[in-house]
């Protein structure tokens, strides 16, 4: 309740300042700008579109005096447009302006180090095109799959339903459904708030196997069944890693399971919920690739892929070498980068364990070409991907289909507070505080979360024309160039090479890297030869 303090304090002044009034009338100039306070907080919490000020009456407004009225304050004595953290003002505003409807052009040229090591850009055309149309879309879905899904080029990636509020979460789907394009639930399970809303869905299958789990924590083949049988769930993914934390469990304390938590997860109240760091379904990449096959036939044929963040390469390769071994593959990979990820993690393993998107999303891409797999299995890559350039570049580096997390939080409403791990997100977001929560309009958050998607995607159709392409899926590597440490510029083509399709099955491979790897990596077991 120290939230509405401020509220109190100048409803109380106000009161005050015209009892005071009868006795010297210049109290009443000041009980006047008192009620002209409390009016202001009144309409703060009731107004719907921003949550700060649902949640933090006239004190919030503070907020937009040293962001908004006076952005000197914030440029030159607190941060940058360009500082990340981990990301930049820059990054945030472009979201919250597309989601808003609001103009995202920028004056005066570039405030990129365009002569700094690691900065990138797209080639154009002379003879560029308009794309009409940006309803970009990619058909996901092998010859082994009896329903396959045309999914946007951009989705919202994995969050839980308890990471995220349920606002967060019917917001979400709503704006999905909107949009036209899916939402992954994250490993929390499918909540009454992702079918509430409607919208396309990714299940997420995780270690503790919530929402399809018996009463050990074990995979429950016909719990997953109905789950999977719902209309609304389009595509099945397992979570062998994720980018915040790779190879890292997780708990959710008893005391933050609510009834609808563990409705969603399948799990008791009143014990922690323990997701374990590793799966129990399967042992080696033989099983793994086995189990896809499974949940392929229990789920009605519908896509089912796999999401990981690269470790050990050799562990990668013996999942493709299982592949090869089964004749079982999946429909789609999603690369998830180590500089990704909602949830709270260890400061080491979110700061030094994984691989970043880049190299983890040429990585896989590599690895299947050389298997001879390319063409049979889809890649979506996510990883810090909130801008038009973010996707150009990660579908010319031999992504399908980009995600997104904390983008789409932005849309909703995120000012990353990072207070996502505390149960006090000051925009009702990542929180399950009942107060909270309520400052998140759902309605007006699910249309920003549409807006944000429809203008991205119009921004890529920009981008594709004026490299003279005609669908964002022609990006290859040579339209990508990125500055080297010695300053010289490099296309992807150069700084990323490409495998020859085959060249690790027949062994004739000429990356070193690669072939040692490759010949390391079991089909039987993740250890090494």
């Amino acid at each position: 309740m120290l939230r509405y303090s401020s509220f109190a304090v100048v409803s109380a002044a106000a009161v005050a300042l015209t009892a005071l009034g009868a006795w010297q009338p210049w109290f009443l100039i000041l009980a006047a700008a008192g009620w002209g306070l409390a009016a202001l907080g009144v309409w703060d919490l009731l107004q719907p579109r921003h949550a700060i000020l649902r949640n933090y009456p006239v004190i919030g407004h503070m907020r937009w005096l040293f962001e908004g009225v006076r952005p000197e304050i914030r440029q030159y004595l607190i941060e940058s447009d360009q500082d990340e953290e981990p990301f930049s003002r820059e990054a945030r505003s472009l979201v919250y302006q597309r989601a808003k409807g609001e103009e995202d052009k920028r004056p005066f040229g570039t405030r990129e180090r365009v002569y700094e090591p690691g900065y990138g850009w797209i080639t154009h055309s002379i003879a560029a095109r308009h794309l009409a149309d940006s309803d970009f879309r990619v058909t996901i879905g092998g010859p082994d799959c009896a329903r396959p899904y045309s999914a946007s080029r951009y989705n919202i990636s994995a969050m839980s339903f308890g990471a995220l509020s349920a606002n967060a979460i019917l917001a979400l789907n709503r704006g999905a459904r909107q949009g036209g394009f899916a939402h992954d639930t994250g490993e929390g399970g499918v909540s009454r708030y992702h079918r509430e809303g409607g919208g396309d869905l990714i299940y997420e299958v995780g270690t503790g196997y919530f929402g399809c789990r018996d009463a050990d924590g074990r995979f429950d083949p016909e719990r997953f069944r109905e789950q999977a049988a719902d209309d609304q769930v389009k595509m099945i993914e397992v979570k062998l890693s994720q980018g915040a934390k790779p190879g890292h469990g997780g708990m959710l304390p008893a005391a933050k399971i609510t009834p609808e938590i563990a409705e969603a997860r399948g799990v008791p109240m009143g014990r922690d919920c323990v997701s374990p760091a590793t799966h129990s379904a399967f042992s080696t990449p033989i099983d793994f690739a086995e189990f896809l096959g499974r949940l392929r036939d229990l789920s009605g044929g519908k896509p089912v892929g796999f999401k990981l963040c690269i470790g050990h390469r050799r562990e990668f390769m013996g999942l493709v070498k299982g592949m090869l071994e089964t004749g079982i593959h999946p429909d789609f990979i999603v690369v998830d980068g180590a500089e990704g990820g909602t949830g709270a993690a260890p400061l080491e393993f979110a700061n030094h364990l994984g691989t970043p998107m880049v190299e983890g999303l040429r990585f896989v891409h590599n690895t299947l070409r050389g298997a001879g797999l390319r063409d049979r299995v889809r890649i979506g890559a996510a990883g810090k991907i909130v801008s038009a350039f973010d996707m150009a570049r990660a579908l010319a580096l031999g992504a399908d289909w980009c995600n997104s997390a904390r983008g789409f939080m932005f849309a909703v409403g995120c000012i990353q507070a990072q207070a996502c791990h505390t149960n006090r997100c000051p925009t009702g977001v990542a929180t399950q505080d009942p107060l909270r929560q309520r400052a998140l309009d759902v309605d007006d958050k699910a249309t920003r979360v549409a807006r944000f998607h429809g203008e991205t995607l119009r921004a890529l159709a920009d981008m594709t024309g004026a490299a003279g392409l005609d669908d964002p899926g022609r990006f290859r590597p040579h339209h990508f160039n990125i500055r080297l440490e010695s300053g010289e510029a490099a296309t992807g083509e150069r700084a990323y090479p490409e495998l020859a399709d085959g060249c690790l099955v027949a062994g004739t491979c000429g990356d070193e890297a690669y072939a040692r790897s490759w010949a390391r990596a079991r089909a039987e077991s993740f250890a090494a030869e």
